[in-house]
C-alpha cells in the first residue's frame, strides 16, 4: 500500500511525535512488550519501514539482498527491534549502519549484529578471513564513531567489540548498491558530532538523517565530541538539497520523505523550515557575541525567542539553555 504523507500531523509513540500515514502499521507492539516495550513500526514505502520507540527512529529497507537498518536503538530495547523486523521480513539482517556514535543509536548494535548474517561469505573476500565465513551483520559508520567506540590499549572501551563497526569510511560519500537501489552514506563532519553519517536510498526517495534533525527539540550539539552549528547548518543545507518537494503538484502529498533522528517524519518544507530556525539563532548569538555580550546576557537576551515554545525545554538532558550554549561555544571556536 502506498502512503500518502502528511507534514505536521503526529501520532502517538515511544519517545517522538511521528507523522500520520494512512499505512499498514505492522502489529510489533506485543512482540516488543515482551520486554516492556512499546515500539511503532510504520510503512513508508513497500520496501521501507520506520521503527520508533527503541531510542534514536531506525530506518529497515527490505529487499532480496535482505535487510539494511540504519541506526539500531538503545541496548535495552534491541530485542524487541530485532522482533520488529522479523514481523517485517523473515529475510536476514545484512548491514547495520550508524548515523553517529550516541548511546540511543548504536546501544543495540551487537544484538542487530548477532540476528543477522553477513553477506559476505566468501572466505577470504575483500580481505576478510574465511573464518568469518557466515558470521554476524557487518555495522557501517562513519570512522569517528569507531574512535567514539572504543578506546587505546588499556584503557575500558565503551561497549563490547561486537558493537563496534567492522566498516567504516573517512571521506564525504560511500555508496552501496542493494535491494535493486543505490544507497548513499554521507558523511557530515562536525555537525551534530564530527561522525554523523546521513544515508540516502536512492529508489526509495528516504533519507535517514539521524541527529542532524531532531523535531523534538532544539538540535544537540555535541561541541565536546566535535559538532559544531555552523557544521549542523552545512548538514541540514546538504539534506535541504537531497529531499525533492512535491512540485508542480503541490497538493499532491508526495516527495521525499526525511527521518529524523527523533521526532516525526519531515519532507524538505520542514526540513528548511528547522534549517532557517538554527540559522536565526545561530546569527542572533553570532551578533550578540560581536557585540561583546557575555553568555549570560546572550542567554538573558533570549535569541531562541519565537522558537522557544515548540523546541525549547527548562528540564531534561537538552535544555534551551543548554542549546544557547553550545552555539555560543561553537561560534567561539569558529576562525573570525
Amino acid at each position: 500500500m502506498k502512503p500518502a504523507f502528511r507534514s505536521g500531523l503526529a501520532v502517538a509513540a515511544a519517545c517522538a511525535c511521528l507523522a500520520v500515514f494512512p499505512v499498514d502499521i505492522f502489529n510489533a507492539r506485543a512482540a516488543a512488550q515482551q520486554g516492556g516495550q512499546d515500539l511503532e513500526v510504520l510503512e513508508l514505502r513497500p520496501n521501507f519501514f520506520m521503527i520508533a520507540g527503541a531510542g534514536g527512529n531506525i530506518g529497515v529497507q527490505v529487499g532480496e539482498d535482505g535487510v539494511i537498518v540504519v541506526d539500531a536503538g538503545q541496548a535495552a530495547r534491541a530485542d524487541a527491534v530485532v522482533a520488529a523486523i522479523k514481523r517485517i521480513t523473515p529475510r536476514p539482517i545484512r548491514y547495520i549502519i550508524d548515523t553517529n556514535a550516541d548511546p540511543d543509536h548504536v546501544g543495540g548494535n551487537e544484538t542487530l549484529s548477532k540476528a543477522g548474517q553477513t553477506l559476505f561469505t566468501n572466505p577470504g573476500s575483500i580481505g576478510i578471513t574465511g573464518d568469518f565465513l557466515g558470521g554476524v551483520a557487518s555495522i557501517l559508520a562513519a570512522q569517528k564513531v569507531l574512535e567514539r567506540m572504543t578506546a587505546p590499549t588499556g584503557r575500558a572501551a565503551p561497549y563490547p567489540i561486537g558493537a563496534t563497526p567492522t566498516e567504516t569510511y573517512d571521506f564525504a560519500r560511500k555508496y552501496m548498491y542493494l535491494n535493486g537501489e543505490g544507497i548513499e552514506i554521507l558523511h557530515q563532519p562536525a555537525a551534530h558530532s564530527d561522525g554523523d553519517s546521513m544515508v540516502f536510498f536512492r529508489r526509495s526517495d528516504v533519507v535517514v538523517a539521524g541527529d542532524v534533525l531532531d523535531t523534538t527539540r532544539f538540535p544537540v550539539i555535541d561541541v565536546a565530541k566535535g559538532g559544531s552549528v555552523s557544521g549542523l547548518i552545512a548538514a541540514l543545507n546538504r539534506l535541504v538539497d537531497l529531499a525533492i518537494p512535491s512540485v508542480p503538484i503541490v497538493s499532491r502529498e508526495a516527495g521525499t520523505l526525511v527521518i529524523a533522528g527523533h521526532g516525526r517524519i519531515c519532507d524538505q518544507t520542514d526540513v528548511a523550515e528547522y534549517r532557517d530556525m538554527v540559522t536565526i539563532v545561530r546569527d542572533r548569538v553570532r551578533d550578540a557575541r560581536k557585540a561583546g555580550m557575555t553568555l549570560a546576557q546572550v542567554k538573558a537576551s533570549a535569541p531562541t525567542r519565537g522558537y522557544t515554545k515548540r523546541y525549547g525545554s527548562d528540564s531534561g538532558s537538552w535544555t534551551t539553555d543548554n542549546f544557547v550554549e553550545a552555539v555560543y561555544q561553537s561560534l567561539s571556536q569558529e576562525k573570525p
